[in-house]
């Protein structure tokens, strides 16, 4: 059995240290050791982004990251998405467009749009259909997800002076 390492890395806004074997994953260890249960296990081979969460401001899917390979890492999951007692715009938009059913892909998803709305405040909808790409869903289909990533995108906006709009 190989020996268990220390691992050391910021989770959602925390500096946590926790051991691991060198063969688990890290959604292994942000649902068994860390009781971070947002991120879930879809497929275990990077396909279905259930497992999605924002590392060093990129999303990740864990299933394919070996929980050692976070040490030093910031990451951000869906517990950690939500200010105080209300909910992050994103959340809100997916209850409010029914862009959500089982609940399997949902944190993969609002963790996934959120990096990419970081990275680009303000996008299209082909930008968000293909930003999406690697993340499914089997019960809602795409089209509330996306008009939910759009809502929180304008909801967003609407609150930050940095995001300039678009002049067609």
């Amino acid at each position: 059995m190989a020996k268990k390492r220390i691992v050391t890395a910021t989770v959602n806004g925390r500096e946590e240290e926790f051991l691991c074997q060198p063969r688990q994953t890290l959604l292994e260890v942000l649902r068994n050791t860390l009781n971070l249960t947002g991120a879930k296990e879809g497929c275990s081979n990077g396909n279905c982004g259930a497992c999605s969460v924002v590392i060093d401001g990129k999303a990740i899917n864990t299933c394919m990251v070996l929980a050692v390979e976070a040490d030093g890492a910031n990451i951000e999951t869906i517990e950690g998405l939500a200010p105080g007692d209300g909910l992050d715009p994103l959340q809100e938009a997916f209850l409010e467009n029914a862009a959500l059913q089982c609940g399997i892909c949902t944190p993969g998803y609002i963790m996934a749009a959120k990096a990419f709305l970081d990275e680009n405040p303000n996008p299209t909808e082909e930008e968000i259909r293909f930003s999406m790409a690697g993340n499914l869903c089997r019960c809602t289909g795409y089209d509330k997800i996306v008009r939910a990533i759009q809502q929180a995108a304008e909801t967003r906006c609407a609150q930050s002076a940095s995001c300039e709009k678009e002049t067609v």
